[in-house]
C-alpha cells in the first residue's frame, strides 16, 4: 500500500497533522493503534493555554502564542466542515494563588515571559478584589493570580472527533491496528513492515505518543519520552459559576466542573492513587470551598508523553530528508498550528524555522 505520506499514530497529534497534511493536497495515511492506545486526548484538561508555557524557551512560548491565536478561526473551520461543536473559547485564563509566597513567585514567572516575548505576551497580576468580580465562590486563603487574556479552553474529546471527521471527509485514509514492526529507508522511500502489510511513502510522520520513542529509534533517533501520568475528576452537573479556565479547575459547557493538574511517573500504569485525587480535590476546595458539596461522578488517570524537560520534541532522521517526529503532551493548544504551519512546513520537506531548538539533540549536548 502507498502513499505521499504515511503519519503513525491517530491520536491528538497525529490526527491534527494527518488533517494538515491531507489539506496540502498529499495523499495521507494514518496508521490508528485504536481503542487500545494509551490516548493523552483522556486525560487532557481541554486547556487551550498560553501563561504556562515557555518560561524559559521563549520560542517555545512564541509557538503556543502563536498556534492559540489560530485556534478561533480553526475552531470554527473544523465545526463547518464536521458539524461536531469544539466549545472553544478565549475568555482569558486565570492562575490563582494561594499564598502571597505564591503569588510573588508567579509575579516572577510572568515576567519572565513577558520579557522574553518581547512584550507579545500580555497578564495581569490580580490582587484578591479583582479576582472577586471574575468569579463567584472564592475560599478566603485565595489571594491573588495571574490573568492572561491569550488563554481559552476546548472539549478534547470533540477535538478529536472532530479531526478525525475532518480528515475523513477531505479523502483522508486510515488504517486500524497496523502495528509497525519495521521502518527501513532506501532511496527517498520509507517502507513500513506492519501487521497489516507493507506500506511505502517519499514522506513519514511519526506522532505516536508513548510509542514514538522505539519507532523513532528504527530511524537512527534517540527521542527520550517517557509516560507521566495525569489523574482528573469530574463533578456532576452544577449552576453557572466559573466563565473562564482556571490552571486547575474548569466548568465545561455541559456544567460539570473538571479538576486536575498531577504529574506521576508510575511508567505505564493508567490507573488512579486515593491519595493523589484526594490533594487534588484539596486544593480545588481551598480555591472554591463550595465544591465540597458537588458530588464527583468520576476519576481516571491517563498517560502523557513527556520529555525531560517538559517540551515538545520536533525532530528529524540524521539519513532521509522526509521523516518527521513529533511528540508533545499539549496536543490540545497546538492542535491547530500542528493543522497549519507544522502540516505545511512537513508537505515542504522541512521544519519550521521557529521550532529548530526543539529538536533531542538538546538533550545530548555535552
Amino acid at each position: 500500500m502507498n502513499a505521499d505520506v504515511i503519519v503513525i499514530g491517530g491520536g491528538m497529534v497525529g490526527s491534527a497533522l494527518a488533517f494538515g497534511l491531507r489539506g496540502q493536497g498529499l495523499d495521507t495515511l494514518m496508521l490508528d493503534e485504536g481503542d487500545v492506545a494509551f490516548r493523552a486526548a483522556r486525560g487532557n484538561f481541554g486547556l487551550v493555554w498560553v501563561q504556562s508555557k515557555g518560561f524559559d524557551c521563549p520560542e517555545y512560548a512564541a509557538w503556543t502564542r502563536r498556534s492559540a491565536d489560530l485556534w478561533p478561526d480553526f475552531s470554527s473551520e473544523m465545526t463547518e466542515l464536521t458539524g461536531v461543536e469544539l466549545q472553544h473559547q478565549r475568555p482569558g485564563g486565570l492562575h490563582v494563588c494561594l499564598s502571597d509566597g505564591e503569588f510573588a513567585a508567579r509575579a516572577a514567572q510572568m515576567s519572565r515571559l513577558h520579557n522574553h516575548s518581547g512584550g507579545e505576551f500580555r497578564y495581569e497580576m490580580l490582587d484578591r478584589t479583582a479576582l472577586d468580580g471574575m468569579a463567584k465562590g472564592f475560599g478566603p486563603e485565595v489571594v491573588g493570580g495571574s490573568y492572561s487574556p491569550l488563554d481559552g479552553h476546548a472539549n478534547p474529546l470533540y477535538l478529536l472527533r472532530a479531526l478525525q471527521a475532518g480528515y475523513k471527509a477531505c479523502g483522508g485514509r486510515k488504517i486500524l491496528d497496523a502495528h509497525v514492526s519495521r521502518i527501513t529507508w532506501r532511496r527517498g522511500v520509507y517502507r513500513l513492515q506492519t501487521a497489516r502489510g507493507d506500506m511505502e511513502a517519499p514522506k513519514l510522520v511519526i506522532a505516536a505518543g508513548l510509542g514514538t520513542k522505539p519507532l523513532a529509534a528504527m530511524l537512527g533517533l534517540d527521542t527520550p519520552i517517557n509516560p507521566l501520568r495525569g489523574q482528573i475528576l469530574v463533578t456532576e452537573r452544577c449552576a453557572p459559576f466559573l466563565d473562564l479556565p482556571l490552571t486547575l479547575i474548569r466548568q465545561t459547557g455541559e456544567g460539570s466542573v473538571l479538576m486536575g493538574d498531577s504529574h506521576e511517573e508510575v511508567g505505564f500504569d493508567d490507573g488512579t492513587r486515593w491519595e493523589v485525587l484526594a490533594g487534588i480535590v484539596a486544593r480545588a476546595r481551598r480555591i472554591f470551598p463550595f465544591l465540597d458539596s458537588a458530588r464527583i461522578v468520576r476519576s481516571w488517570g491517563a498517560l502523557r508523553p513527556y520529555s525531560p524537560d517538559g517540551l515538545p520534541i520536533y525532530d528529524r532522521p540524521p539519513e532521509g530528508d522526509g521523516a518527521f517526529v513529533a511528540s508533545v503532551h499539549s496536543g490540545v493548544t497546538l492542535a491547530a498550528i500542528h493543522a497549519s504551519a507544522m502540516a505545511e512546513a512537513i508537505a515542504d520537506g522541512r521544519l519550521p524555522d521557529e521550532v529548530s531548538v526543539l529538536k533531542a539533540e538538546r538533550f545530548h549536548v555535552h
